[in-house]
């Protein structure tokens, strides 16, 4: 049964999300280009293809490749049934997938950005596998979750799967691509070997295959079957199918497991795919016959996955919670959820995003145990139990969120830059928030006005009139003899903290043992490091806190909790840190690629990179678990002549490697906008407010007139630089630069340049299949005159060109 548009849309990721309101004239064979050739110092981004282009990517010559690796493996998780939260949830029945968009297929950072505002989700223990959701006509098909998804992923046992999106007719979809993604070379299907290299090098899942164009027939769908179960064999790569291709070839929507679509999971004795994700019409009788179907060709039904659209309304669509989880029995699929980031797009600001993401997992309470409400969305703690990936020594938790205003090391602020980063982020808490207490309840949150490692902690805060107990995490944790948990806390003021560490073990899960914390002797950080040793043979099940005393304004943050053996170890040193290139972005500042070899000995972390200060201090740049790192902005101070960067290695015990260092050096000379309000010629203009010199004006906020704009047949914008000069790069500021429409972004466009008027242009750039707002573009070249010739002058059928600056940086 076709679904109704709204539906369609949301299942087919609308092109409007991505700034494009109508879909492209590109050829179905020949993929526009989505890539600009990097500069060694640019940014390097998640990879994206068509299933032609997919074909020329190599790990070897991609200079982005090294950068969107995942180093963080899968970790196996525990989810004990006597430790769940609410009574009602089940563990080991149905699962989770979740469908997330963290941003736009094209431009999305490998290694996260200077930006705090992201969607740092945060309640892992619900979720079974992440679908990193994207891909569109006009910018690729193909899209690879970038590593730091990845990392955070894995860090809490949350498999990770690329999408592979093939769109309905009228949003762009042609079927050759679907041909070309079926394509056979004797044996071989070559886009298969590549879904399983790509998914193999950058250290995820498996591929969330959505195959919604039109216009096949059941040979096609046979080759689409054919090629999953080729790729599957290449190992280990697994494979989530979308309800939309039928056998038949047809798009179909089943909304069920059916005799039209459950080749798809399993044909025969051949496993066809590992899932499948149910659109979103499924009825009860459709679900229970589902799971028969299932049962029926020897697999299982929670290998399928009933979809709910939450892009739109969040918390407040309708489900039928019973007929997918009825009360009292066991579940009859696993839930599939389609962008549940709506908690942060749909939120004012943070503390918005906060509340309405609790609402989401653990219903309106924000207590996974009382999930009670005259809502029909409880929450999601109230179905499914936690799970957690607290299962090895050593465990170390700073509360990090993966986000943050400033950057903290032991206590320190290195950095005020705001940033993002989910390759940072620390196992969030099993249970946020359950507290137990005969009186008032504490309120425990995520503090993001302090940290001691990262941009965040724990914080407890309100009436102390009882004992209080903060169930945290539930862990699997063997006690050895050696082995401590150590507490970092901050106080108000000198004194006792009434905090206790509680402990519980597998032979009396729901009994918490508690050590005293004892007092604190200032306001800083300090540490309490507690000996086990008198439970070695035990194995932990419950890491938590518990308050005594009283007080009518009790205030404690709680920067780390730390469970390891022995002494904190420190890793070797990394080697040879290597300054890959630089692009210089403006004045004294520069982006640069960094690597270095990994530390030959110890358990790594994550490395941290930092520059050196003339003051004898350190700022802190960024961190990867990579070898590898973007530096999205160095400064130059003052007039150095060069600035020397440390990166050193952080155990999985938080000790530190001595730091190993190189050098950037600095011209002597200070680029700029060469075409800043120098002479500019155009094709045309809309009207005489709209001239070229706009164009050149250096500024992008006096409003819709603040552009050059031409709607002739050739739309060209050339600027006279006075005389020859050396250029490093083009910037190009398109419509929503200026505050325009996205949709009317310049689409495709090349830059041309030549030393004198009687010369031929040469061509310096050529960019097909753009979206961004701004566009950098590295060049090492020299000319007096340059051109922009713009050829697709947005996403639309709109035929004005746009262009708020056009800048020419050189010196």
């Amino acid at each position: 049964m076709r679904r109704p548009l709204h539906l369609l849309l949301g299942a087919a990721l609308s092109l409007a999300a991505l700034g494009l309101t109508a879909p492209p004239s590109a050829s179905a064979s020949t993929p526009p280009d989505n890539v600009v050739a990097a500069a060694s110092g640019s940014q390097p981004y998640a990879s994206y293809w068509y299933p032609n282009s997919i074909l020329n990517w190599d790990p070897a010559t991609d200079p982005d490749a090294r950068f969107n690796r995942s180093r963080v493996p899968l970790r196996p998780r525990v989810s004990d049934p006597a430790l769940k939260a609410n009574a009602n949830a089940r563990a080991g029945e149905g699962k989770v997938v979740s469908l997330v968009s963290f941003a736009p297929t094209s431009n999305n950072p490998s290694q996260g950005s200077a930006d705090a505002n992201y969607y740092a989700f945060g309640h892992w223990q619900y979720v079974d596998k992440l679908v990193f959701w994207g891909g569109s006509a006009g910018e690729g098909l193909i899209l690879a979750p970038n590593p730091t998804v990845v990392d955070a992923a894995h860090r809490n046992g949350v498999k990770v799967y690329g999408t592979v999106f093939f769109p309905p007719t009228a949003y762009g979809g042609q079927l050759q691509w679907v041909r070309d993604f079926t394509q056979k070379s004797g044996g071989r299907y070559p886009v298969a070997d590549k879904l399983a290299q790509v998914a193999q090098h950058y250290g995820f899942d498996g591929w969330f295959v959505n195959q919604e164009t039109a216009g096949g027939d059941a040979a096609l769908a046979t080759e689409v079957r054919n090629t999953m179960r080729y790729a599957r064999s290449l190992g280990p790569v697994e494979f989530m199918w979308y309800d939309a291709m039928t056998e038949s070839g047809s798009v179909s929507w089943q909304n069920a497991l059916t005799s039209a679509n459950d080749a798809f999971l399993q044909e025969g004795a051949q496993r066809t795919s590992d899932s499948v994700f149910l659109n979103f019409n499924w009825s009860a009788s459709g679900l229970n016959s589902s799971r028969t179907l299932a049962r029926g060709l020897g697999r299982g039904e929670y290998e399928l996955f009933s979809g709910i659209d939450t892009e739109s309304n969040g918390y407040g669509t309708s489900v039928d919670w019973n007929a997918l989880f009825p009360a009292g029995q066991p579940h009859t699929t696993s839930l599939g959820l389609y962008r549940p980031e709506w908690t942060w797009k749909s939120a004012a600001d943070r503390a918005d995003a906060t509340a309405r993401e609790a609402r989401y997992w653990v219903g309106a309470n924000g207590d996974p145990s009382d999930t009670t409400t005259t809502s029909s969305w409880k929450g999601l703690a109230q179905y499914v139990a936690e799970s957690s990936p607290v299962t090895a020594k050593p465990f170390v938790t700073h509360f990090d969120a993966g986000q943050g205003d400033f950057y903290h090391s032991g206590g320190t602020r290195v950095s005020g830059a705001a940033w993002n980063n989910l390759s940072l982020q620390d196992v969030p808490p099993t249970y946020r928030w359950l507290v137990t207490s005969t009186g008032t309840k504490l309120k425990p949150s995520i503090d993001y006005t302090d940290a001691y490692e990262g941009g965040s902690a724990l914080r407890l805060t309100g009436t102390l009139d009882a004992v209080n107990t903060v169930r945290l995490y539930q862990t699997k944790l063997p006690v050895a003899a050696d082995t401590k948990l150590s507490v970092v806390v901050k106080t108000p003021a000198a004194g006792p903290t009434r905090l206790k560490a509680a402990v519980s073990f597998t032979d009396a899960p729901t009994t918490f043992t508690t050590l005293d914390l004892g007092a604190t002797t200032g306001t800083g950080w300090e540490h309490k490091t507690l000996d086990l040793s008198a439970y070695a043979g035990k194995t932990v099940a419950q890491l938590g806190l518990e308050t005594t005393g009283t007080t009518s304004s009790y205030d404690i943050k709680v920067g780390r909790i730390a469970l390891y053996d022995g002494a904190v170890d420190a890793p070797s040193a990394p080697t040879a840190p290597t300054v890959l290139g630089t692009t210089d972005t403006g004045g004294a500042s520069k982006s640069l690629r960094l690597g270095w070899t990994a530390s030959a000995s110890g358990e790594v972390h994550h490395y941290e990179v930092y520059r050196r200060n003339a003051d004898g201090g350190r700022t802190f740049l960024g961190a990867t678990p990579n070898d590898s790192y973007f530096v999205p902005k160095l400064d130059r101070a003052g007039t150095e002549t060069s600035t020397t960067l440390d990166v050193e290695a952080v155990s999985t015990e938080f000790g530190r490697s001595p730091a190993a260092s190189t050098t950037v050096t600095w011209s002597a000379t200070t680029e700029s906008n060469l075409a800043l309000n120098r002479p500019a010629t155009a094709s045309g203009q809309c009207n005489a407010s709209e001239a070229p010199a706009k164009a050149v004006n250096g500024s992008v906020s006096g409003g819709n007139a603040d552009k050059w704009c031409a709607t002739t047949s050739a739309k060209w914008l050339e600027v006279d630089l006075g005389s020859s000069r050396p250029l490093n790069r083009f910037v190009v500021k398109h419509a929503a630069a200026g505050g325009e429409s996205a949709s009317w972004n310049t689409r495709d466009f090349r830059v041309e340049v030549r030393d004198s008027t009687t010369a031929a242009w040469t061509t310096a750039v050529t960019v097909s299949g753009n979206t961004a707002a701004t566009t950098t573009h590295p060049v090492a070249l020299s000319a007096r005159y340059v051109r922009l010739v713009v050829t697709a002058p947005t996403q639309t059928t709109d035929p004005a060109a746009r262009i708020y600056e056009f800048e020419a940086w050189g010196t």
